[in-house]
């Protein structure tokens, strides 16, 4: 597999892998069996990472940023984007891209896997459409159960009062 990085913007690439020996293909990120995402849509930026590790992590930008616009995205359908839009607008900049960062690693590449599948589980979420609610009715036996569980709280309290004989 063949890496190439194009410039962005500052401090920002886009990798682009070439075709795969085996198979003759380009890499997608697969989300779902009917979703996958362009790896020429992932725009990747490394930058370093904090905390302990010494001079390694002084030295080294191994925390690695994710960035998706999902907004010029091929990849997915409008409905789709709203869904997205809904769930993941905390993660969204103002730009209007997704982004995960993964800085849990010591090695770039490991991260950049990480900040990958992060994204992919992200996103397979916030895609799935939740099951439509059936409308249901308590059965007769259990709401006659809770009043006479209510009558005899009530009764239970009522013999706790102090009567006027007292």
């Amino acid at each position: 597999m063949c890496f190439r990085a194009d410039p962005v913007g500052r401090g920002t690439w886009r990798l682009r892998r070439g075709t795969e020996r085996r198979g003759g293909m380009t890499r997608q990120l697969q989300i779902t069996d009917t979703v996958a995402i362009p790896a020429a849509e992932l725009r990747y930026r490394a930058t370093r990472a904090s905390g302990p590790g010494g001079q390694h992590v002084n030295r080294s930008s191994t925390r690695v940023e994710l960035l998706w616009d999902f907004e010029r995205s091929s990849a997915i359908d409008e409905p789709g984007r709203a869904r997205l839009r809904r769930a993941l607008a905390g993660r969204i900049d103002h730009d209007g891209a997704i982004r995960v960062a993964a800085s849990e690693r010591r090695s770039q590449l490991q991260n950049r896997v990480a900040a990958e599948e992060r994204l992919a589980g992200l996103v397979q979420r916030a895609l799935a459409v939740p099951k439509p609610r059936r409308a249901t009715r308590p059965p007769k036996a259990s709401r006659e159960e809770r009043l006479a569980e209510k009558k005899r709280r009530a009764k239970q309290k009522r013999d706790r009062r102090a009567t006027a004989d007292d």
